[in-house]
């Protein structure tokens, strides 16, 4: 018998923030329909170092068979690394595979700001180098992983990510976008990926 998610963790993405739509989106679900749910979902340090500090600082004490990550893009890249840590169930949102390369090859060192609040930050180098140092070298908790891939997406390869991955369920969409517009859609099926009760 599937144990429910009592505590669910959601990671935004790159120049990204709690407020973002899927963010926001769950968030809202979670409150209506499982307020008794532990609910985290922190913005995120540019340094992935410090990000990955964080999270494990949020997480400790959880339960393995009771908790669950959400990412999205770079978010779930974090969630993968965290995922491979905890043991615990994963919905990962076109997630970044290989963000140490994407992000040296398109992003200018320096000074950014953040999309939703103009907010300036600063990434360095160096913040390639702890990503590189963090990836997994193989992926042992995709039985407990769905991955939620767009064909459409215009930042990340869709091939990349359906084939890294293959052994876990996927949900693979012709067209859509980055964003994954219309995610709220797949939030029934993953409320019982997470052992909740369907919405009547």
């Amino acid at each position: 018998m599937t144990v429910p998610v009592s505590h669910l963790l959601y990671l935004h993405g790159f120049r990204s923030s709690p407020q973002s739509t899927k963010a926001r989106q769950m968030a809202h679900w979670v409150a209506e329909l499982h307020p008794d749910v532990v609910w985290s979902c922190p913005q995120l340090p540019s340094s992935p170092a410090a990000a990955l500090t964080l999270l494990q600082t949020l997480v400790a004490g959880w339960p393995t068979t009771g908790s669950a990550i959400v990412g999205s893009s770079l978010g779930g890249f974090y969630a993968t690394v965290l995922a491979e840590r905890l043991r615990c169930r994963t919905v990962l949102i076109n997630p970044a595979v290989d963000p140490a390369r994407d992000l040296a090859g398109s992003v200018d060192l320096g000074h950014l700001t953040m999309w939703h609040s103009g907010e300036p930050f600063e990434f360095r180098a160096e913040y390639i180098r702890e990503l590189r140092r963090m990836a997994p070298e193989r992926l042992s908790n995709q039985q407990q992983t769905w991955a939620f891939i767009a064909k459409g997406d215009e930042v990340l390869d869709w091939r990349e990510m359906h084939a890294r991955y293959a052994s876990a369920r996927i949900t693979l969409v012709e067209g859509g976008d980055h964003a994954f517009s219309g995610f709220e859609s797949q939030l029934p099926e993953i409320a019982g990926f997470f052992g909740w009760p369907m919405p009547q």
